[in-house]
């Protein structure tokens, strides 16, 4: 697979990514981390696990409330709200947007398929053999894709942290019902990608796709 790598897009806020394109899509190949949506409206940071479980507005939050130790590489978790396909402003640079679901099933269908594109896109090595930011094994993980998945775990919609380093958790902006949406998974274990449903009350990290 030919890379075709170079291409750079800011956020609001300053930060810088690295994007790839795959197929006939250009994606960031890293997670997004802005805390304002594009026009600079303030996203709203939510760090008390009681409130961040009763929102049903935009939020978002970093692994364990520690920006430091996880903004990068790992990027913020965002809530359906803030990026559902029903709300006017957008977290992506201008000119980007949060992928749907369909736009992710075109991009896993353009890597073979669900139950082997999750190896192409994990970023390899693990945190035991160095370097890699997965545990032990990692399996399957070539990133021949560039896309870069990294484990950036998730908020749960009780407001606690699970799986840094073990799953990575990548919102679209479609939702399945009026309380879930649509999620596309990578495990360290296998190299299969998850098509998946959560609470909209949940935190997962969040690609940028280009219009």
């Amino acid at each position: 697979m030919q890379l075709e790598v170079g291409v750079i897009v800011q956020d609001f806020d300053g930060n810088i990514y690295s994007t790839v394109k795959i197929g006939d899509q250009r994606w960031m190949s890293e997670n997004l981390r802005t805390t304002r949506y594009n026009d600079g409206t303030p996203l709203l940071e939510e760090q008390n696990n009681t409130n961040w479980d009763n929102l049903t507005t935009p939020a978002y939050c970093w692994y364990s409330n520690d920006s430091l130790t996880y903004s990068n590489p790992y990027g913020a978790l965002y809530n359906y709200y803030a990026v559902a396909d029903t709300n006017s402003l957008n977290v992506c640079p201008v000119g980007w947007h949060v992928p749907t679901d369909g736009e992710w099933t075109t991009l896993t269908d353009f890597l073979g398929g669900t139950g082997v594109a999750g190896g192409k896109m994990k970023s390899t090595g693990t945190i035991q053999a160095g370097p890699g930011l997965w545990q032990d094994p990692n399996t399957g993980a070539t990133n021949e894709s560039g896309f870069s998945g990294l484990p950036g775990g998730r908020r749960g919609n009780n407001g606690t942290f699970f799986s840094i380093g073990n799953v990575g958790y990548w919102r679209s902006s479609t939702e399945n019902e009026a309380t879930n949406a649509w999620t596309w998974t990578l495990f360290y274990f296998n190299d299969i990608v998850f098509r998946q449903y959560f609470n909209k009350e949940y935190g997962f990290s969040v690609r940028c796709l280009r219009d």
